[in-house]
Order: C-alpha cells, then structure tokens, then sequence
C-alpha cells in the first residue's frame, strides 16, 4: 500500500482534478451497484406471476419495515412490484417501466464513468509534463561528475519511458483505491442482504486467489525493472552510435556495433516478453480463480433454491451480483499489476530526483557583482569520488591577478582542464580554498560566479538551431547589431554572410553544416557576445588546420583583450606570451614561470617544447 501511494505522490498538485475524479467513480459505483439490483423485479415480474388478489394483499399490508435481511429484500419486491403492475396498468407496462429505469441507471453510470475518465485526463498528462521537467531542471542541476558514472542513453531512458509508466499507474492506482474496491464492497453488501452463507464462502475462498495474485505482482515488478534497465543500456548504444558514426565507419566497426546492438536488443526482448506474459497472465489467472469461486456458488445456491431456503428470483440476483464481481476484481488485479511496473518506474526515477547534488549554493550566499581582484587557488585538493585517495589535484596553489594571462601546459589525464573547471564551480574541493576577490567561491552564489565566466573548449558546443541563437545563447533581447558586431571581432561574420540564409541558417545537430575552424569562430562569437571578466579557453585552437587555426588565434587574441584568461593548451606556440605558465604532472604544480624562465630552467617545459620543435 505504501508503494501505491508513492506513485499518487505526484498527483498532490491536481487535487480539484482528482477530487472530482474521485466523486464520479464513486457515482460510477452506486449506479452500477443499483441498477444491478433492479434485476430482482425484473425476474420477480417474469417468473414468479401474481393475481389481482395477491396484489391487492401485497399493498393492503403495505411497505414493510425496513431491515437488512433476505426476506425484506424479498417483502420490499413483491410491494414494489405489486405498486408498479397496479399503478402502470399491467405486467407489459410495468416491465416497459422497469426497463426504462435501467437503462436510464446504465445511461447515469457510464456517464459519471466517462466523467471520471474526463477528470483524470488532465492529471495524468500533467504529472508526465512536471515529471519531465523536474528531472530536466534536476539533469541541469546535477554536478558534471555525477554524469561520469551515469549512461546517457539510460537517463534518456528513466525521463522518457519511465516517466510514461508513472502516467498509467497513476490511472490504475485511482482506479484501485476509490472505484473498482467501492464497486466490489457494495456488490458485497448487496450480496450479503441476500444471503450471508453464500456471501461467507465467497470471502473464505478469496484470499486464495489474492495469494497467486501478490506472488505473481512481485515477481512482475522485478522484470519490469531489469527491462527498464536493459532499455537505457539500449538507447545508450543508440546515443554512442549516432555520435560516432564517423569513427565506426572509419574502423570498420559496423558489423562488431551491430552486434552488440542485437545482443542487447536480444536481451531487452526476452525481458519484454516476460513482462508482457506475466501482466497478461494477471487477467485470465483472477477470472479462472473467481469463475472457479462462483462455479462452487451456484451449486451451494441452487441446492438452497431446491430446499426452499431461497427464491429463484432472489438467488438469481445474487448470481449476477456475484458474477459483476470479476470486472472489477480483474481491474483490480491488471492495476496491481500496472502499479509494480510503475513502481519499478518511480524507483529508477529516484535515482535522480533523489541523487545528491554535492554543488549547493549556502543560505547566506552572496552575489558576484564584480570581478576586480584575483583569483586564488589555496592548497587545493580535488577527487572524482569522495574519500577517494587518488586525488586528481593535489596541493594546488595558484594566483591570477586581474587582467593576466595563465597558461595551464602538461600531458594529457595531468589534471589542466579539472583545474579550469573548478572556477565555474563544475567540481567542488575536498580540501583548501578557491577564492575570487578574497571570497570562498562556496560562499558566492554559483550562478553569479558563472555569470562572469565565459568558456570556448576543443570540441564546439553548439546546438540545432540558427546562427544568431547559437551566439547569443543564454542571453535574452539581444540587437542583431550587438550579434553581427562579435561575429565581426571572432572572424565569424564573412562565413556567415554566405550562408544561404545568413544568421538565419540552421547549423544542424551540434554544428555539423559547418567546418571545425567556423563553429569555434561561432563559440569564440559566443563568449565575446557575453562579455566575461574571466576566460576559460580549453585546447581552443588544438583540433584545427592552420589556416582555421590563425583564423582562430586571431579571434581569441581580440577575445583575450583586457580579460582575466586561463588557457590549457597542447600547442605551445599559441601561449608563448602568457604572463605566467604553469607545468602539471599528475594533479601537481611541477614548474612555473613564463616562457625565457622556463626555457632556462631546462625542466619539463623545455623537454616538451623540444618535442614540439617550438623555436
């Protein structure tokens, strides 16, 4: 029961919705239980014929007292009964009337049944759309690090099908609290009026079915999450191979993806068919086990018919009230099967709403109005996994005035780029200070701080959309002047112009109709659009030909002007004139000095320039 309010936890924001869902399935109910009875008259008028004597008896002793047994049920027919032939005119046109009566209950009951349908509408799609932004705002939130041990192509996988299931479960679970457990408990009284022994042997022997019932619910629930699982590993493949495509084919490596794509399409189809053959099984399992109930009913109520302790009439009514209980009980059923699908939704759904964000701004945080100072590194120490004894920097102490240039140089997993990325607040310390103007950057608001930075990486982050958007991203009303004036100052705006619809032109997924050199102008175009204090430039020019890279070069130079920069670079050509370069070795300061000292010093920087034959 816990677990099925859990799924109904993200319904709390629609109470008027599910308020008057609620009230029309219990209406649902109540006419359904209703015009299930007025079969007693029904079959009282057809089998069991009285004279104009009889009648006149039934209503000279008038309407009987009211008491909750079988021979009021029967007293209160034959009065009812004996009103409706004398008052209509006849048996035909009390059995028009009769008939007329049920339709019109039907007519009421599926019309408050659609109405309960018509409530519930807005609610599970709502549920899905703040499902899904939540997570989005949560996927956003979420430090860079908790991504490396995440697959992308699984939490595609929990913000789109999972967040489906939540939908139908949340239907099925309001089914299963308020209409089908309502109709079946007021059959069952029904049912009890009539005849309390029939009614007890029914009670007795349904919890044998409820037992097959939860073992086979359990059981569901744990296929339904290993398929879940199994389909995110898949949308993951899907995700690798799509980025790929360009390497795969390079290597020849179609048929060895191919088969590792089929291998767990293989796998999530086995878990599927399980899936579906146990939720289809919950159906015709309850009606066996029910029909097998009422088969052992009708033989007990008919013996009790033959020895007169019930009318035909009565234990007829009684048999299709019974039998009205298998719609509902295998509702009951598919929904609790539905809920443990649901169920293993709203767990792999958790793992992110729930999963810890270690970046959190404090209460008293305070706003990085300006950048005038310096930043500070203080004996800074840095892991990907806390209390993980492999830090990635250790012992980090470095100072970078306002205005200068910082360059960060050193073999590749040397820990530049984890470096840089501690200013935007990517990653937080373990130990030490990072500090901005004298202030612990945990202590500024880390939008603020951001605010303030501008980062242009190797690869270019650019997105499926127009020229224009892609530079003024992140920033709102901006003029076209102001845009084609930063693509003028990152040698972007000739290219641009001659695109078939200039900054109109839609680049196509993360920039593919353009060539490497222009979607770095277009990122470089980007950072001077936002105008930062502080510039964080990662391998910027190292994937480019020469041509694009002095093109490049030119664009960061312009860029650089008057700004606080940390550059990582490989080619150490382009950070000759830095203020200061700092050597890295294993998460370590080894060297630091400019160009002329560090060449003098004749250490790791030099051995590295020699590589490069830089003169």
């Amino acid at each position: 029961m816990k677990k099925l309010f859990s799924v109904l936890k993200y319904a709390k924001n629609y109470k008027g919705y599910l308020t008057a869902n609620v009230v029309f399935n219990i209406l649902f109910a109540l006419f359904n239980a209703v015009s299930l009875t007025l079969a007693m008259p029904f079959l009282k008028l057809l089998f069991e014929p009285a004279n104009a004597a009889q009648m006149g008896f039934i209503l000279l002793k008038g309407k009987p007292d009211f008491a909750l047994n079988a021979d009021y049920i029967k007293d209160i027919t034959n009065y009812a009964m004996a009103g409706l032939i004398t008052t209509q005119g006849g048996k035909i046109k009390a059995l028009v009337f009769i008939c007329i009566i049920i339709f019109v209950m039907t007519f009421f009951k599926n019309v408050f049944r659609y109405l309960a349908m018509f409530f519930i509408a807005p609610i599970r799609n709502g549920v899905v759309r703040d499902l899904r932004n939540k997570m989005y705002k949560k996927a956003m939130d979420l430090p860079l690090s908790y991504y490396s041990e995440e697959k992308k192509g699984d939490l595609m996988s929990r913000m789109t099908s999972d967040v489906q299931e939540i939908e139908w479960s949340i239907m099925q679970s309001l089914e299963m609290i308020f209409r089908e457990p309502l109709s079946v408990l007021l059959l069952f009284g029904l049912m009890l009026v009539i005849s309390i022994k029939l009614t007890v042997y029914i009670l007795l022997l349904l919890p044998i079915a409820a037992i097959f019932i939860a073992l086979l619910g359990k059981s569901l629930k744990n296929s339904a999450r290993k398929s879940k699982e199994t389909l995110g590993g898949l949308i993951s493949i899907i995700e690798e191979t799509l980025g790929s495509l360009k390497v795969i084919k390079a290597f020849s490596a179609m048929l060895p993806m191919q088969r590792k794509f089929e291998d767990m399409n293989q796998t999530f189809y086995k878990q599927s068919v399980s899936v579906y053959r146990k939720t289809d099984l919950s159906s015709p399992l309850t009606e066996t086990l029910v029909t097998g109930i009422l088969m052992f009913i009708l033989f007990l109520g008919g013996s009790m018919v033959f020895k007169g302790e019930l009318t035909g009439p009565m234990f007829l009514t009684y048999f299709i009230l019974a039998s009205q209980l298998i719609p509902p009980i295998k509702q009951l059923t598919t929904s609790y099967s539905n809920i443990q699908k649901g169920v293993a939704s709203e767990e792999r759904i958790d793992k992110i709403l729930l999963a810890d964000n270690l970046i959190h701004d404090k209460a008293n945080a305070k706003e990085l109005t300006q950048f005038t100072q310096s930043i500070e590194y203080k004996h800074l120490y840095f892991a990907y996994h806390k209390g993980d004894n492999g830090h990635v920097l250790r012992d980090i102490n470095l100072s970078i005035e306002k205005g200068k240039t910082i360059a960060l140089v050193g073999q590749s997993g040397s820990g530049k780029t984890t470096l840089a990325d501690m200013l935007p607040r990517f990653y937080e310390s373990d130990q030490g200070a990072l500090l901005i103007d004298g202030v612990d950057i945990k202590d500024l608001k880390t939008e603020s701080v951001r605010q303030h930075i501008g980062v242009v990486t190797q690869e270019s982050i650019l997105f499926n959309d127009t020229v224009k958007n892609n530079i003024i991203f992140g920033m709102q009303q901006v003029s076209d002047e102001t845009v084609v004036e930063a693509a003028k100052i990152a040698n972007a705006h000739e290219f641009i112009s001659k695109l078939p619809n200039g900054y109109d032109t839609i680049i196509g997924d993360r920039g593919g109709k353009l060539s490497g050199g222009q979607r770095q102008r277009l990122s470089i175009a980007r950072a001077i659009l936002k105008n930062p204090s502080i510039l964080i430039l990662d391998e910027a020019t190292s994937a480019l030909d020469t041509e694009s890279e002095k093109l490049v070069q030119e664009a960061l130079t312009n860029l650089m002007k008057n700004r606080t920069s940390l550059v990582i670079a490989h080619r150490l050509s382009t950070i000759a004139n830095a203020d200061e370069i700092i050597v890295m070795n294993k998460g370590e300061i080894i060297e630091r000095g400019n160009h002329q000292q560090l060449i003098a010093l004749n250490g790791t920087y030099k051995k590295l320039c020699d590589m490069q034959s830089f003169k």
